[in-house]
Order: C-alpha cells, then structure tokens, then sequence
C-alpha cells in the first residue's frame, strides 16, 4: 500500500513503528474495512514532506484529499472516512486511576528485571532504546501532571528522551514509582475537586479532561504491553505480568506491536 499515485480522495495514513496511537489508527481503519496508503514515517523520508502542505509534523496524521485528522481521536477519523462510529463509553475516573497505578507499578517491576546489557538496545525499526521506552511510561504521566500545573499537552512533550544518568535500571524503576505516588498525591489532593468536563489544552485537539486521563492510561498501558513484550524476547517472564483485566474497557490496539513475534526480540539480544 505504499503507490502514492492514487486519486486525491484516497486516504493516506502517516505513522511510525511501536506509535501506539499509530497502531491504534490502522487496526481502527482496518477493522471498518477502510482501505488506505501506509506511509510510514521512519522509513520513507518523504512523507514528512507529503504532511508539510497541512503545516504538521506528527503522527498519526490520516489524510483525505486535503482533509486531514488527527489520529488520536477515533471519532476525527470516523468523521473523515465515513465509519459510523457509535456511542464511545468511558471508564469511570477512579477506576482509570486505579489502572494507571496498577500499569506504573507493573512497569517498575518489569524495569527492575531488566539486564543492563539490554538497556540500551533499540527496538525493532524503531530509534527508542528499551530504557527509553520504560521512561516513556513515566513521562506520559508525567504529561498530564504538567498540564495541571498549566502546561499544555505538546507532541514533544510525548517525545522527550532521558538524560544518560536517568537511563540506568535504578533510575527507571525510581522514576515510574515516583510518577505512581505523584498521581496518587494528585488524586488524592487538587484532583478531588477537577472538573473532568472541562476542555484539555492538548495538542491533538478537542478532548475533556476525561478523555485525556483516558489517552493518559491506555497510553502508558500499551507501552507497558510492550515492556512485558521485550523481557519475554530477552526470554525473561515478567514478574506478576498485567493481565486483561487491566486492560479491558480501554480503546487499546489490540496488537503489541506493529510485528510483534517475540523470536525477533530474541534475535536483539
């Protein structure tokens, strides 16, 4: 699907490898029957320059003629491709809070089993080290913290890597258990009162708080997929691995990752 000589109302969608929204977009495309050119960011300079005329810079982006979407928003991409999407349910707050706690301290039992040989190590067509994944799952909420203290959600807050120093095992596990209590503190303190209609100042356009809090949870949850999905291709089992149940209720994709056989992760190591 890479013939970029199609007529102007095909859909093009822009994404990378191990991009959870990005998988999330194309599983979404797919499952409604919606054909569409895959332009894979990492792999074909190009299509940075085929996103230019829209002004953007990011991904997941899905295009139709000069319409386009942002792909974080399921119901964006069901108003630009013509899927009748339905009535979208949201857990409630407090049990979104209770995932994002069980994904966190998964994430600092799986870093803490992580060899420090393999910290470095990048993932499958993908420039992310598998230490820079595990700080990814603290950043995420992190993210949202800063946008409570007024700081608008950015795609480069999303991209942010971690200083040399803050890339060991202690300092991953360190940071995914500080960002845990941090929520809870949060929760427990100015977030009793939040206001989970109101509008989130974040970049991929018009959310509610609750819908961020949930982009914030499965989020974090599909990359923390991934780390039980990386110490399973080191043949390592993840200690207490998170099940369904943490999962289940969430717009999650339903892959791991964009090729995900674990006998290719063997092959990394």
């Amino acid at each position: 699907m890479n013939n970029i000589t199609a007529p102007d109302d095909t859909i093009r969608v822009y994404w990378m490898t191990g991009c959870s929204s990005c998988l999330r977009t194309k599983e979404f495309l797919t499952r409604h029957g919606v054909p569409f050119i895959s332009r894979n960011v990492l792999e074909d300079e190009g299509a940075y320059d085929e996103l230019a005329r829209f002004g953007l810079r990011q991904v997941p982006i899905v295009t139709r003629g000069d319409a386009w979407a942002n792909g974080q928003v399921l119901r964006d991409i069901a108003r630009l491709c013509d899927i009748k999407l339905g009535e979208q349910r949201m857990l409630p707050v407090d049990e979104m809070r209770r995932r994002l706690d069980a994904v966190l301290a998964g994430s600092a039992r799986f870093l803490a089993q992580m060899p420090d040989a393999a910290l470095a190590q990048m993932l499958p067509k993908r420039p992310r080290s598998f230490a820079q994944l595990g700080w990814h799952i603290a950043n995420i909420a992190d993210a949202f913290l800063e946008h409570e203290n007024g700081i608008p959600l950015t795609f480069d807050s999303y991209m942010r890597v971690p200083e040399e120093k803050d890339a060991t095992r202690e300092k991953l596990v360190a940071y995914c258990e500080e960002m845990r209590q941090r929520m809870s503190d949060w929760f427990d303190g100015p977030g009793r009162t939040r206001d989970w209609s109101a509008r989130a100042d974040v970049y991929y356009g018009e959310q509610t708080m609750h819908e961020f809090m949930e982009r914030t949870v499965w989020h974090a949850g599909q990359h923390s997929r991934q780390l039980m999905w990386v110490l399973e291709g080191l043949g390592i089992q993840p200690n207490q691995p998170l099940g369904p149940e943490v999962f289940a209720g969430l717009p999650m994709p339903e892959s791991v990752w964009d090729d995900a056989d674990p006998a290719k992760m063997k092959r990394l190591a």
